[in-house]
Order: C-alpha cells, then structure tokens, then sequence
C-alpha cells in the first residue's frame, strides 16, 4: 500500500513515525514514575501525584498498558502489513489529540503556566502529533484505506 504514496507523502508519514517514536521514549518513563507513585513536577508548577489526584494513575496506566503499546505495535505494522499499521496509529492518534488537549487546557486554565519548550512538549506536543498523523490520514486516505 505503501507504494501508491508518493515521495512527499512518504517522507511525511517516516518523519511523523519518527516523532511519534521519539516522544513515548520520554512519555513512557514519565508515566512509569506516575504509575509507581512517584510525584512528577510539571514545567507548569502542578505536580502529578496519583495520591492526590487518583484519575492520574488510571492516565498513566492507559498510557503505558494500551496506548504506548498500540503505538509502538502501530509504527512497527506500517512496514510489515501497512493497512493495520494505519489502522492503530489512527486509533492511538486520536487518543494522543485528546489527551494533548486535556491536559493542554487544563493547564492553562488551572495553572496559568509561563510558556516554554518544556511546558510545550509536555503538555500541546502530543496533540500536535496526534493531529498531525489524523490530517495526514484524510489527505491520504483514498490511497492508504481504499485497495
């Protein structure tokens, strides 16, 4: 299926794959420090303490026991049986755009953070991937979805 894309089309979906990659390298030992209780001070001033806040454990363990994996598992399948690779970065996509936006949101609201490259990639970075691969889907999706 791969073949049908174009140079462009390919060099975007291997640079947003990279991305994708690079960023559940630090996600994962975020949310594993999360999962293990141990408090996590954000570049916004909160801190996520499933003791405080227990619904921190459940995006934690989300994270690490589905969405990291279906990434993972996703980023591998579009070069062994791309039609399934498609398929669970779509799905991981959009919980990477929800969860971007949720915590993007109530962190600005909440915490009215000074805005730096750490607040951006902890908190928007996800969505932005996210969204990224789901416009790249539509563009695409003649090509990648209809055999």
């Amino acid at each position: 299926m791969t073949q049908t894309l174009s140079l462009s089309s390919l060099l975007s979906l291997y640079f947003v794959l990279t991305i994708m990659a690079l960023y559940l390298i630090p996600l994962s030992y975020w949310q594993l420090m999360v999962l293990r209780g141990k408090p996590m001070e954000n570049p916004d001033g909160s801190v996520d303490d499933w003791h405080l806040q227990q619904i921190l454990y459940g995006m934690a363990f989300a994270d690490l026991f589905v969405a990291i994996p279906v990434n993972i598992i996703g980023i591998i399948l579009v070069f062994i049986n791309p039609l399934w690779g498609y398929y669970a970065l779509a799905l991981v996509s959009f919980w990477w755009l929800w969860t971007g936006v949720m915590s993007t949101s109530t962190s600005l609201r909440f915490e009215k953070p000074k805005i730096n490259l750490m607040w951006f990639i902890i908190f928007p970075f996800g969505a932005l991937v996210g969204g990224y691969y789901i416009i790249w889907t539509i563009i695409h999706f003649k090509q990648i979805f209809m055999l």
